[in-house]
């Protein structure tokens, strides 16, 4: 593994190439922090302006990738056999991941681009109003607008016989993923699921709901999102938290990733959670090696393993038993006498009840997927002329009765919950379940490597887990992509066997199956 540039001669054809890499990823950091400040603390008269600005960077940063100059360069480097001797050096990931942007770029035309980041910038802000006036109509035209851009941007990209519009979107976001591949591990693990979930529905005891009953205002949830996320890793010296309508993270650069959550009234869990997921996000990306900034080995590998690095922390770590005997303490410091009373035993049922329900980002482990199954059904639909746009909301109320059991009572409950589509992110959602897979399997394999593991994180040493996600997973950049870096990691191909083991696990006992 050599991550040394000495392959490449001073003023290269690849030093010359990793400059304008370089340059155009600083444009898009730039991009990002002007976004995660729309989600945070755009005034609602600028959203106007903030089109347009993040419709100009788009435009500029899509011309930078398709420079004429920049597949030439690329000619060039791809020559120099002593150059990509070693697969996995810096210079050959570098040369793999820009060759492979540039190949997608290229198939886009500018305006498209642009028009596409214009639209994106109003509906977010238009979704935000529209769901919290619970009217589907205001949204309506916003997110015709954004799939009819998809479509035109996967006409634009292409797909093998036998594909659909949806994976030439997808790729973009997990590469070699297909609405038949994901359709493939989705129907299995539903069944499973499904099962499950009737088996906990048909238990013999079940655990309290213990934080419905907490009321504590906004300032003691902060206060405890704070020391936890600080506690497992967040750095923030380098990171901050904010509120927003849907917790998100954002990493601009290693030394300044922001995080998110958001609080409701009779909700004392949801805050803690979200910000442990979101910092889950952010210990990646302040870990991602800093010496390959600006560069594809500079960034994480895949939104998959992104998302599995969010739900370990808010998951397997958060929803332990072992989590809950360091935490109780701390929860009890920030709720004062509300939390007088409760026991381990308390909370960890509490984090722990499986009951169907209508937000995914509230969601139990167990039901959490079949949110996203709904989801990936849907769009996959209104891609391909399945589903119009105006009948979204009948369609999701009846696969949420099919998956779910449970009644929508109203839009912004329903179809408008998520972000995503408001911002024209279509083939996304199964990340997220990808992402679940891969937590389990690659904890499985750090509590293997690390024997106290379970120990360590009820005496709240978490330095041990952090380390081993840094070198396992963080330092790698994108040298591997998912596949390659789970076999690497855990020595085996992804399966849903560990998840579904860990589930059977905690929640058997509890449960009393």
């Amino acid at each position: 593994m050599n991550d040394v540039k000495t392959a490449a001669k001073p003023d290269s054809a690849y030093d010359k190439l990793i400059e304008r890499v370089k340059q155009r990823h600083l444009l898009g950091s730039t991009a990002s922090l002007l976004s995660w400040d729309r989600e945070t603390m755009l005034p609602a008269g600028g959203a106007e302006q903030r089109s347009k600005q993040t419709a100009q960077l788009a435009r500029l940063i899509h011309e930078m990738t398709v420079d004429p100059r920049v597949g030439e360069l690329l000619v060039e480097c791809e020559a120099d056999r002593e150059l990509l001797a070693d697969p996995i050096s810096a210079a050959a990931v570098n040369m793999r991941e820009t060759r492979r942007d540039y190949d997608r770029a290229t198939k886009l035309p500018a305006e498209l681009v642009e028009e596409s980041a214009r639209v994106a910038s109003i509906a977010t802000g238009q979704w935000a109003e529209a769901r919290q006036a619970n009217d589907f109509k205001r949204f309506l035209p916003w997110l015709e607008q954004n799939l009819t851009l998809a479509r035109r941007r996967a006409e634009c990209y292409g797909y093998p016989d036998g594909g659909e519009l949806w994976d030439a979107l997808a790729e973009g976001f997990e590469q070699k993923m297909t609405a038949a591949g994901i359709e493939k591990i989705f129907a299995p693990l539903r069944d499973a699921l499904v099962d499950l979930v009737n088996r906990i529905g048909d238990a013999p005891r079940r655990p309290r709901d213990v934080f419905d009953a907490i009321d504590v205002d906004q300032d003691a949830k902060r206060d405890l999102a704070r020391q936890v996320t600080e506690a497992i890793g967040f750095d923030y010296h380098c990171g901050r938290l904010d509120t927003s309508a849907h917790p998100f993270s954002s990493t601009i650069h290693p030394t300044d990733v922001r995080i998110t959550t958001r609080y409701r009234e009779g909700n004392a869990l949801e805050p803690l959670s979200a910000a442990m997921h979101e910092a889950g996000h952010g210990i990646y990306g302040q870990n991602l090696p800093i010496e390959h900034e600006y560069t594809p080995m500079g960034e994480a590998v895949s939104l998959a393993v992104h998302e599995s690095q969010s739900r370990m922390w808010e998951n397997q770590v958060g929803r332990s038993r072992a989590f809950w005997r360091w935490c109780l303490p701390v929860l009890r410091q920030c709720y004062g006498s509300a939390a007088d009373g409760l026991t381990v035993d308390d909370v960890f049922g509490g984090t722990n009840v499986v009951r169907p329900s209508l937000i995914r980002v509230e969601a139990d482990e167990v039901t959490y997927n079949l949110h996203i199954m709904v989801r990936f059904e849907l769009e996959r639909a209104l891609m391909n002329g399945g589903l119009g746009a105006a009948d979204l909301p009948g369609a999701w109320n009846e696969k949420y009765r099919q998956y779910l059991g449970v009644e929508v009572p109203d839009d912004a409950r329903g179809c408008m919950q998520d972000v995503h589509w408001s911002h024209g992110a279509i083939g996304y959602f199964p990340t997220y379940t990808l992402g679940n897979l891969y937590a389990a399997q690659f904890f499985r394999t750090a509590e293997a490597d690390l024997p106290d593991l379970q120990r360590m994180i009820e005496a709240g040493q978490f330095a041990s887990l952090k380390t081993w996600l840094v070198q396992n997973i963080h330092r790698h950049g994108m040298r591997y992509r998912s596949g390659e870096l789970c076999e690497h990691v855990t020595r085996r191909p992804l399966t849903a066997e560990p998840l579904l083991a860990y589930l059977e696990g905690k929640l058997s006992p509890l449960y009393g199956l």
